[in-house]
């Protein structure tokens, strides 16, 4: 809302100088010598009034010309300073998040005007307050992940999906449901269309599973997050579409369940996990190497893929990588990611093996990106 006082063009004052003297506007324009049409868009406020004009209307109703010259500057300041309260508010709205792209993603509606936009703001984030920060932990007694820990794109992408996540069905979650969960994922690691069964898996262990393509410049790979304290919530991007970060990310966040982070001290987005880009195992906190070593040792028994390191280091040929794949049911292209993240091959190597799994997975699970935007939620 502005603050300031509302303004009145000078027409509005023209038009009480003629009621007070029973004049038409044709009146004015023959007292004027000027055309209709401009003394009818002066009084209209679409056209301003110059000193020309001012002069003769000065004349016309016993006034000073300056008079009408202020009437006209200060109306003009007027709406030069409502613009510059929109463009403030407009620029800290852009700051709090990510609208543009929220737009373009179908998360919020569009809108010109800056009220309507902040409210629309206000409920994706369920703030009362546009200054207030996104509260995203409402039952846990404190967290690191403060307002400012992450950028605006990272947050928006959090609360979608948590919003989204309230509409994935899943049985009531067991912490003795976890070990068969994770029994039967591993069945289903030798074949690229075993990430089919993912979402039903977990759901029958109460964990509820999505997917959110990340946001330009977040570099987001997932998340784990609790709804409540008996609702955890595993949510990939696949920021990369490969099955090596496919199966390292949903076991990563796994881990995060298994040992209840995000309850009460965590951050729940895991950023630059998998990829060129992501840290080396000894450059991360003690937290994400726990739940680093739980997902690798999921994927291959570290006793297995350290005698393989072992036995083969450095030529890790693709004969040697197939051998092993079907000794272990673990597809080649898991054994090629987990040698990457362990930095025993750069990330160029056997890419061929990297399969794709993306349209696999959203064509299963919940998805919101990619031009898909679920109905209802």
């Amino acid at each position: 809302m502005s603050t300031y006082a509302e303004v009145f063009p000078p027409g509005e004052f023209i038009r009480e100088e003629l009621e007070a003297r029973e004049w038409t506007q044709g009146d004015l324009s023959e007292i004027l010598g000027r055309p209709m049409n401009l003394v009818n868009e002066i009084v209209l406020g679409k056209r301003a009034v110059t000193p020309e004009t001012a002069k003769g209307l000065a004349d016309a109703f016993g006034t000073s010309p300056q008079l009408w010259l202020n009437l006209e500057s200060a109306y003009q300041l007027s709406q030069l300073k409502a613009q510059s309260n929109t463009v403030s508010r407009r620029a800290k709205l852009y700051e709090k998040a990510p609208v543009k792209e929220m737009v373009r993603r179908g998360w919020i509606e569009p809108s010109k005007n800056i009220d309507v936009q902040e409210d629309r703001v206000k409920k994706f984030f369920g703030l009362s307050n546009i200054e207030s920060g996104p509260i995203f932990w409402p039952f846990a007694a404190r967290s690191k992940m403060s307002h400012q820990s992450q950028n605006s794109s990272q947050w928006a992408w959090l609360f979608r999906a948590k919003t989204l996540a309230r509409a994935v069905h899943a049985e009531k979650f067991s912490e003795s449901k976890l070990d068969e969960c994770f029994s039967k994922l591993q069945s289903v690691l030798s074949d690229p269309e075993g990430v089919a069964r993912v979402p039903k898996i977990l759901a029958q262990s109460g964990i509820r599973f999505l997917i959110v393509e990340h946001l330009s410049k977040t570099k987001i790979d997932g998340a784990c997050f609790w709804l409540n304290k008996t609702s955890p919530v595993v949510v990939l991007s696949l920021r990369y579409d490969r099955i090596d970060g496919f199966w390292h990310t949903l076991f990563h966040e796994l881990g995060h369940v298994k040992y209840r982070h995000g309850l009460n001290e965590y951050e729940a987005i895991d950023i630059n996990l998998v990829g060129t880009g992501s840290q080396s195992y000894e450059e991360k906190c003690d937290t994400e190497q726990l739940v680093d070593a739980f997902a690798s040792d999921k994927l291959i028994l570290a006793t297995d893929l350290n005698y393989f390191i072992a036995r083969f280091k450095p030529l890790f040929s693709k004969k040697k990588i197939l051998a092993f794949s079907n000794r272990i049911k673990v597809h080649p292209g898991i054994i090629v990611g987990q040698l990457q993240f362990k930095r025993e091959i750069p990330f160029s190597h056997n890419r061929e093996m990297l399969v794709n799994v993306r349209n696999i997975i959203t064509s299963i699970a919940l998805t919101d990106g990619w031009g898909n935007i679920p109905v209802g939620v």
